[in-house]
């Protein structure tokens, strides 16, 4: 990438050169761009090459595993999540009608189905994606594209997901076509301007590269969603996240008691995104379309 993805200046400078941990090894390069701050990750594999840093047991999402300690959080934890995530939608309007990108191996719209609501996944892997229609009949396409041009959502909701795709821009202005008049966008993304983004630094998890491809702020997310016609109404912290990913980045460092320094350090980090949600490990921002009325 010659120039920064956000605001086409052509200069930018290597910050971090790190490796995909979880799985390949390979070494990927992170840069900045001098002009508005963007990170991304500059030498990416081809969209076409992608496939293989995803065919890995760790990456849980999509094999769901439960193999090792950390795993074992991660289902525990999701269970406590999804009644967040669903809280969250109550909370915005009593609409019922969901489109989830990247919807994984599909429990996220199960525990969405199983409270009345009309759910609809898009999922690229297509073992996540025969998982999810396989164990709980959903609904899920595999590309944005194959979703019906007259059908509209009341949300839209990515779960750490918009840091994967390719063309991000491409996929906002998509979002502003499928949502209904009062609808709301929902993304989820990490925010290296954490405490453990900069304590972990080339081996904070939540890089993961190459898988990885934009690594935002709350500032450089304000920047990119204003860009594609889109206004943050409100921001919340996800406050297992700093846990998940300060225990990982001390195993991906292979340093003793990996388990109780990650605690700690993911105890500190939530504290901090608690007392500011700027500093949290990762941020829930909701969304709505310029043309669109807002929440009051």
């Amino acid at each position: 990438m010659p120039n920064c993805p956000l605001c086409g200046n052509s200069e930018i400078i290597e910050i971090i050169n790190t490796s995909d941990f979880s799985n390949t090894g390979e070494t990927f390069t992170i840069s900045d761009c001098t002009k508005c701050s963007f990170r991304f990750t500059s030498n990416p594999p081809l969209i076409s090459d992608c496939g293989k840093y995803y065919q890995n047991e760790n990456y849980i999402s999509h094999s769901n595993t439960k193999k090792g300690l950390i795993a074992w959080l991660y289902h525990k934890v999701r269970n406590i999540m999804l009644k967040r995530k669903y809280k969250l939608v109550a909370r915005l309007s009593s609409n019922k009608n969901v489109l989830d990108i990247g919807s994984g191996t599909g429990y996220f719209l199960d525990y969405l189905k199983t409270k009345g609501y009309h759910v609809h996944g898009v999922e690229l892997s297509d073992n996540a994606r025969a998982y999810s229609i396989q164990s709980f009949n959903l609904h899920v396409d595999k590309s944005i594209d194959d979703i019906n041009t007259d059908m509209t959502f009341d949300y839209i909701t990515l779960w750490h997901v918009l840091e994967h795709l390719y063309e991000p821009d491409s996929y906002m202005h998509k979002f502003k076509e499928l949502l209904s008049e009062d609808g709301t966008l929902i993304i989820a993304l990490p925010n290296f301007d954490s405490y453990d983004g900069k304590k972990y630094e080339k081996y904070w998890a939540a890089y993961d590269v190459p898988r990885h491809l934009w690594h935002f702020t709350p500032k450089t997310f304000e920047k990119f969603a204003s860009k594609n016609g889109f206004s943050i109404i409100e921001k919340q912290i996800m406050p297992f996240d700093p846990f998940y990913n300060a225990m990982l980045s001390e195993k991906y460092m292979k340093r003793n008691l990996s388990f109780v320094r990650g605690f700690i350090s993911g105890l500190i980090a939530l504290i901090k995104g608690i007392k500011s949600t700027e500093n949290a490990s990762s941020i829930i921002y909701i969304l709505k379309p310029n043309h669109k009325k807002l929440i009051s």
